[in-house]
């Protein structure tokens, strides 16, 4: 694990305008909408602020990227509270947290005229963004994970087509791996940290690549418009969902072929395992449904629209009529509950898994996407 020693850097002022999407991927998806600037929810929390009285030590922290203001959402997830929202780089689309649960790193994908180059490291202790990194010629960082070792972080550069490596400490690239395909925007990682899953929207596929090598192992075809990423939890299965084609692929990790295809709602646009590995979570951003998969049958166990009210604050970065819009999705660690990103609804739905119903509703910032949970500390 990397030095706690970090540098500091300024605090920047939070960005509260809506960002333009990459033009690419209007080849795949029509209704994207190239929006101008808009305003942050009126009930926004003061960036950087923590409330009177909140305390970071919850059962755990829920984290949601505000993409539309530049924010990070810190979020006690059993009172339902936000507890901090954070300043991040521009635009940013996805984050992870570290192994031990102390840092989380934030993907700033940028906007259609800038595009981002930077990830920013967050202390979760503190509640405070501590250090950027920049990537230099490697552009439009999206998908992101840590390595196991807690040393690197793996992050798809969609405008370079690559993987790149980043040793965290350091803080500076040390590999960018070309995937050979266009537009590779989410991974995976194995348990073991030795290979990577990358799906390119572009070309319908995944690549594999070989972290230890830094080489191209294989290109898979799995559908039209393959962006959603999972690998369940022992290793063996890649599930991928294929946006434009409306299924969901799964890949045998020993093989490397896909072995099952099934059919998924409207515009299956994320892919994430419960912590056990025996349920598969998919949202549906044009249908505006969350999607359950037992991993075991590779039957739907749950359908359930995310009939959050849509927030008429400006233009999006993508958005279809009707739809609260949910992209990022995850399962609380006990399995109880599913926390879902409403992107048109700047709000994160809670989902009792039991009941099949939306039991809560969390405000957050503007245009909420990728999530990520940090365990309780001891």
């Amino acid at each position: 694990m990397f030095s706690t020693t970090l540098l500091s850097r300024p605090r920047p002022t939070a960005r509260l305008t809506s960002p333009w999407i990459l033009i690419i991927l209007m080849m795949v998806c029509p209704a994207v909408i190239l929006g101008q600037p808009g305003t942050a929810s009126a009930d926004a929390l003061s960036v950087g602020t923590v409330p009177e009285g909140a305390t970071p030590r919850a059962e755990g922290m829920l984290l949601v990227v505000n993409k539309g203001e530049s924010t990070l959402s810190v979020v006690d997830p059993r009172r339902g509270e936000e507890l901090a929202r954070i300043p991040t780089g521009d635009a940013p689309h996805e984050v992870a947290v570290s192994p031990d649960g102390r840092w989380a790193m934030v993907a700033n994908y940028g906007t259609g005229s800038e595009p981002g180059h930077t990830l920013t490291l967050v202390d979760l202790e503190s509640l405070e963004a501590v250090r950027d990194i920049d990537l230099e010629e490697q552009t439009r960082p999206h998908g992101i994970t840590w390595h196991p070792d807690g040393d690197r972080v793996v992050v798809t550069t969609e405008g370079n087509g690559t993987l790149t490596v980043v040793d965290v400490e350091a803080g500076r690239v040390v590999a960018a791996i070309p995937t050979d395909q266009r537009v590779s925007h989410e991974v995976a990682l194995s348990p073991d940290g030795r290979r990577a899953f990358v799906a390119n929207i572009g070309s319908g596929s995944v690549s594999v690549i070989d972290l230890d090598q830094e080489t191209l192992v294989r290109i898979i075809p799995t559908g039209a418009g393959a962006e959603g990423i999972a690998i369940t939890p022992d290793g063996g299965e890649v599930w991928v969902s294929n946006r434009a084609d409306n299924t969901l692929s799964i890949i045998d990790t020993q093989s490397l072929e896909v072995t099952h295809s099934l059919p998924s709602a409207d515009f299956p646009i994320r892919v994430v395992m419960d912590p056990t590995g025996s349920r598969a979570f998919v949202t549906n951003a044009r249908s505006g449904e969350l999607r359950v998969f037992d991993v075991t049958t590779r039957t739907e166990i749950l359908a359930l629209t995310i009939d959050t009210p849509v927030v008429d604050a400006g233009p999006q970065v993508l958005a279809f009529e009707g739809s609260s819009l949910p992209i990022g999705v995850m399962a609380d660690p006990d399995g109880r509950h599913a926390y879902v990103a409403a992107a048109s609804s700047d709000v994160v739905a809670v989902v009792d898994l039991e009941e099949g119903i939306i039991v809560r509703t969390i405000a957050v910032g503007r245009e909420p996407d990728g999530l990520a949970w940090r365990p309780m500390q001891p």
